[in-house]
């Protein structure tokens, strides 16, 4: 799982197989302080999440795919799973 930060929204037209009628936002991988680190990466809405926003993101293709009821999407790798209201350190 990683920590990450809503920083935009991806849109597209004509997407791959397991995308069609998905909201994909870009996430930026957090530390527990909510300073930025690592690259971000696109990952498909589950949770209404929205720019701005701390999640939980699973970038494990199986995992992802289980997610969103989608085993045979061979093309999709991460998905946000939740919505981070608190952290305590």
């Amino acid at each position: 799982m990683i920590l990450g930060k809503i920083i935009g929204n991806a849109v597209s037209t004509i997407k791959a197989k397991g995308y069609e009628s998905k909201k994909i936002l870009i996430v930026q991988p957090i530390d527990p302080k909510g300073k930025y680190i690592g690259t971000s990466f696109l990952a498909i809405d589950t949770v209404q999440a929205g720019i701005g926003d701390t999640v939980i993101a699973l970038e494990e293709g199986t995992s992802a795919r289980q997610i969103i009821d989608e085993p045979q999407s061979l093309t999709v790798k991460a998905v946000i799973a939740g919505i981070v209201d608190e952290i305590a350190v």
